[in-house]
């Protein structure tokens, strides 16, 4: 079977099943990082959103036929790693769980990426991002303390919790095969990366550090970290929470010597100043005022601006918003994004996977080749 890739993960093959964006995301990683990433469509959930399927090859299969089935575990059998992100026990529905594949194949590193984990009361609910963050109380304690939480995008439970979330489990798993042999199951829960990013946090709830949602330290309440407007109505971060910085940028704004920062009766009075003297100019006078100065102040941009800050530019020269950048860096090893060819190669793969021309027609008809399903991204709102 074709797929040479180069990079770290250079000769590891994931077979992927799963659907929506954490599943997909992790992969993408996995296949930035050197992996031949093989994509099992077809079915209600139909193919990955285009922004996650560079350096992926494309296989439909109809996991109804018996053919199907025999053509999966045909490329399980050849695979390091299976991903899959159903509810529990769906996958062994579709002869694609994790007793059935590891029984073919004893190296498989087996990785179910879910929302609530694959026991637990509430381990076969729907649920989304916003849902995750609610029950593990992230969802809790962001946003402003007079109005409703806010949902920080997708970004926490879906991407930090989740994605990395199985990339870890499946990074150390293989380690773990080359000491044992031997693949395993790993159960990688939305829910339990939010927890463990709560971590910090947890403990000091209900403290002066973060008494409560949009209280505190570093919630938004400080007035030396949070963000204020500027006179051309952008925004400008302030984080300086150290006491060198608050002091530099207390100085640089005319304050002379500063307040007890930590002292919350002060903190209106440093709010009404930084307040009013941000407004005076627009935010890229004050972006360039502070550059190369170590005061913690930095430009909002929007997510269409960072592509020319030097920076980014300097480090991802390369990257736009249709093409994210690949991470992390190596000293010997060169990473890259891939080409992003959703092409059907399901003929190609599955020949090359034994199964005869006959078997390909019935594993995979033209009926499930042609299935778009319902993740397709960005959906069409009606205006």
């Amino acid at each position: 079977m074709s797929g040479l890739k180069f990079g770290p993960l250079a000769g590891v093959r994931v077979l992927d099943m799963s659907r929506l964006a954490p599943g997909p995301y992790a992969t993408m990683l996995l296949g930035d990082l050197g992996a031949d990433v093989i994509v099992v469509t077809g079915g209600r959930g139909g193919a990955p959103a285009e922004c996650f399927a560079r350096g992926k090859r494309f296989v439909a299969l109809d996991l109804k036929a018996a053919e199907g089935r025999t053509a999966l575990h045909k490329l399980a059998a050849e695979a390091d790693v299976f991903v899959e992100s159903f509810r529990p026990g769906v996958a062994d529905r579709l002869g694609a769980g994790y007793a059935e594949l590891s029984s073919l194949n004893p190296r498989l590193v087996y990785c179910a990426l879910t929302g609530y984990g694959q026991d637990g009361p509430l381990a076969q609910e729907a649920g989304h991002d916003l849902n995750y963050l609610a029950v593990t109380g992230v969802l809790g304690a962001i946003g402003p303390h007079d109005r409703p939480p806010t949902a920080p995008l997708n970004l926490i439970a879906d991407f930090a919790s989740g994605s990395f979330n199985a990339v870890i489990g499946v990074l150390a798993a293989l380690y773990e095969r080359e000491r044992s042999g031997k693949g395993q199951f790993v159960d990688a829960a939305m829910i339990d990366g939010c927890m463990s990013l709560m971590g910090m946090f947890a403990s000091v709830w209900g403290q002066d550090v973060l008494p409560s949602r949009g209280r505190g330290w570093i919630s938004g309440e400080a007035p030396y970290y949070r963000c204020y407007e500027c006179a051309d109505g952008r925004y400008i971060a302030i984080g300086a929470l150290e006491p060198q910085f608050f002091a530099a940028l207390w100085a640089d704004l005319g304050g002379g010597a500063p307040p007890d920062q930590f002292d919350l009766t002060q903190w209106p009075a440093i709010e009404q100043r930084f307040a009013d003297t941000f407004r005076t100019a627009p935010r890229d006078h004050w972006a360039a005022r502070y550059a190369g100065r170590d005061v913690c102040v930095s430009p909002v941009l929007s997510p269409d601006e960072v592509w020319a800050q030097p920076h980014i530019k300097h480090r991802f020269p390369d990257a736009s918003p249709d093409v994210a950048p690949s991470f992390p860096r190596f000293g010997r090893t060169e990473i890259a994004p891939s080409p992003c060819d959703q092409r059907d190669q399901s003929d190609a793969i599955l020949a090359g996977a034994g199964v005869t021309a006959a078997d390909i027609a019935r594993a995979s008809p033209e009926a499930e080749r042609r299935r778009k399903g319902w993740s397709e991204w960005p959906p069409v709102f009606k205006h």
